[in-house]
């Protein structure tokens, strides 16, 4: 399964680090994502790592604000978001997938229904507001 945390109320320009603890598989062989749903919204790629070369893949909307990293030896997967705007609300989520075809940008880019992943987390909620 996968685990987020970190999720707090910041204020706009604030930052957070939220963490995704997997167990009972070994994120060395996935490529993990995490996602943002904001109310009445579909979810949405943020940014993804390829545990298998460590290959990232940030989107536009959170370029030069995101950072995705790996801990091995943790089995964790991180994202460090600074400068966060409001419009950065959402509940976020971190999703795996084993596909031998799924790359760090494929897995941004292409978005699937919640279910289509081989693990999707329960969530952790940021709220950014003043």
């Amino acid at each position: 399964q996968l685990v987020e945390s970190g999720g707090d109320l910041v204020q706009p320009g604030g930052s957070l680090r939220l963490s995704c603890a997997a167990s009972g598989f070994t994120l060395d062989h996935y490529v993990i994502g995490w996602f943002r749903q904001a109310p009445g919204k579909e979810h949405e790629a943020v940014s993804c790592i390829d545990g298998r070369d460590g290959d990232t893949h940030e989107m536009l909307s959170v370029k030069g604000r995101a950072t995705i990293s790996m801990d091995h030896a943790k089995n964790t997967v991180y994202l460090q978001m600074d400068s966060l705007q409001p419009e950065d609300t959402g509940v976020y989520y971190c999703a795996a997938s084993r596909s031998s075809q799924t790359t760090a940008q494929g897995m941004c880019i292409i978005v699937f229904a919640k279910t289509d992943y081989d693990y999707w987390g329960q969530g952790t909620q940021v709220t950014v507001s003043s």
